[in-house]
């Protein structure tokens, strides 16, 4: 026998002995603090099956639950999800109810999980190709060229924004600008990282460097858009 299932017995014994004393059932299981359903339950296991009903067994139910749905339903979202392989249960509920067929949304994704599990439903392997996205048109800056590449200094200057710290509940916005030719650096801090101080910022760094300014290279931050 099993550990769990020689603890089974020692409490099944007690609970028989606390019987045989004279206590009630619930006063006994009180006492061995386990369920009262528990101990009948051990009891019955070893009466129709000996000490090896106390063993761990199969906890399936008796009944299991059917499919409350038809099998035409099943086919039909089948078919559907192997035309769209990309479309999630919402999507196919839509579809299914286009074609005159009244049922949930819950059940499409419940069907869909036992497709799965059973193997009927197999997933087409994944590529690592997405759907292009469309990409945003910007009206404040472009994409820098990837053969522009920087001669001269002014030619491409760095901006960033970073969060400053320097004392509990205190925070900055820290501007930094960098020439990637010279290496000169102008750095302004700030309250906030909005459009006017983003403004400001860069009205400083045209006065600050020594060089004409010809092209500013930004992450996409808010602030740079306005």
């Amino acid at each position: 026998m099993s550990e769990a299932a020689r603890e089974r017995l020692r409490w099944l014994k007690a609970w028989q002995r606390l019987r045989e004393a004279g206590n009630s059932a619930q006063r006994a299981v009180d006492i061995l603090r386990v369920l009262r359903s528990t101990s009948y339950r051990w009891q019955k296991c070893v009466e129709e099956r000996g000490l090896i009903g106390l063993e761990e067994g199969d906890r399936r139910p008796k009944r299991v639950r059917r499919p409350q749905w038809r099998p035409e339903l099943a086919e039909a979202v089948l078919k559907l999800r192997e035309e769209h392989p990309g479309m999630g249960k919402e999507k196919l509920w839509k579809l299914l109810q286009r074609e005159g067929w009244p049922t949930s949304i819950s059940t499409v994704g419940r069907i869909l999980k036992r497709q799965k599990a059973g193997g009927v439903l197999r997933e087409p392997p994944r590529n690592g190709i997405t759907r292009r996205k469309r990409r945003l048109v910007r009206t404040y800056a472009m994409r820098k060229p990837k053969e522009y590449r920087a001669k001269k200094p002014g030619e491409l200057v760095q901006v960033d924004t970073l969060d400053f710290r320097p004392l509990p509940n205190v925070a900055f916005k820290h501007f930094t600008a960098r020439d990637m030719i010279s290496r000169w650096d102008v750095v302004e801090a700030y309250r906030s990282a909005s459009a006017g101080n983003a403004s400001k910022f860069l009205e400083t760094l045209v006065k600050r460097t020594p060089f004409p300014v010809r092209a500013i290279q930004v992450d996409g931050g808010s602030e740079f858009m306005a």
